[in-house]
């Protein structure tokens, strides 16, 4: 389909997202946050994102433990809704959150660009990323996607998994057309036949796939972790409140561990999907028993994304992906969490 195709079917595109995904329960809600007046480390305020494709934040959100916990400090806690790893990283290079959500791949990339960001904690490892598309469409295979169009969201780890499959197929780039749109509206846009296929990213890709989508590429290797990232400038101020914070994630990891289908429950009321698709994204596509630290096995991954950005041109130079490896990855809030401690006052 070409893009004058694609042109009138947008905003039935952008209708259909509110009834196929009921906005995910704010699925764009961080696109109009505002900011914290305080700017987000000053203050007594801690702006922290939480996203339905990170089962982590969900839990701690929804159990309350940062509240309790800051509560002696007279900090605030403030939850924003990321909709995706490229709105965490807006948020978070914009200093509205000083704790952000994103994938691997769009963390590399922000660090690259110049977003002052280190990753302090790695949240799970993920098949969160496939190619969808419709049973009668005809498409099997990535060569099959020659002469058609995909929706992706630039930035997000769906993205850079099309662009890792296309490269791996031999499709060149100038063979597709990519169209920009945010997750829940890439969904939309293949169910309305507005795009032929879509990179999907979970919970929103396992709700399509029960309604009849059809996932005919995956590949867990192209999949980067989830990382869960801070501003340096709140790391450097308040690095008690960032040791909490971490705390907080690893409690969340035991509690996830042993409460599987009480965390989809909870991804099910947050995304507002099925409680069978929220099972099938936690229990099978969820690898939450990771080693926390960052480190190594995300640098390996890294190390063969960040070339692709170069080639892209979403990076100007290799010498900026090796400089943003070398200064991303913090395991130092990891190594002296305490899980333990989250809760024990009350």
């Amino acid at each position: 389909m070409n893009r004058r195709a694609l042109l009138p079917t947008l905003a039935l595109a952008s209708a259909l997202s509110l009834s196929l995904s009921g906005c995910l329960a704010g699925e764009n809600a961080s696109d109009t946050a505002p900011a914290a007046a305080d700017g987000g480390t000053q203050g007594g305020t801690l702006n922290i994102d939480f996203a339905t494709y990170n089962p982590l934040s969900l839990i701690i959100k929804e159990q309350g433990w940062l509240e309790e916990e800051l509560a002696d400090q007279d900090i605030t806690v403030t939850w924003v809704q990321s909709a995706g790893s490229n709105k965490a990283n807006e948020a978070l290079r914009a200093g509205a959150i000083d704790v952000g959500s994103t994938a691997g791949s769009a963390a590399l990339l922000a660090r690259s660009n110049g977003s002052p960001i280190k990753a302090i904690d790695i949240y799970s490892q993920p098949e969160w990323s496939a190619l969808v598309t419709l049973p009668d469409s005809g498409i099997t295979s990535v060569e099959d996607l020659r002469g058609k169009s995909i929706a992706a969201t630039r930035g997000t780890d769906p993205y850079f998994f099309l662009l890792q499959a296309l490269e791996a197929a031999g499709v060149d780039q100038s063979e597709v057309t990519i169209e920009n749109l945010q997750h829940a509206d890439g969904r939309a846009a293949l169910a309305s036949g507005a795009v032929d296929a879509w990179a999907g990213l979970d919970p929103i890709m396992a709700a399509a796939e029960q309604d009849g989508a059809q996932l005919f590429f995956r590949d867990i290797d192209f999949n980067s972790y989830g990382f869960l990232n801070a501003t340096e400038d709140f790391l450097a101020e308040k690095p008690d409140v960032a040791q909490t914070v971490v705390n907080a994630y690893e409690k969340a990891r035991e509690w996830a561990r042993e409460n599987p289908e009480e965390t989809a429950a909870i991804l099910a009321e947050v995304a507002a999907i099925d409680p069978a698709v929220a099972n099938s994204v936690i229990i099978e596509r969820t690898n939450l028993d990771v080693d926390p630290a960052p480190g190594d096995a995300q640098r390996a991954v890294l190390e063969k994304i960040g070339p692709v950005f170069v080639e892209t041109g979403d990076v100007q130079s290799q010498e900026q992906i090796d400089e943003a490896l070398g200064s991303l990855l913090d395991p130092s809030l990891v190594e002296k969490a305490d899980p333990a401690s989250i809760g024990a006052g009350s």
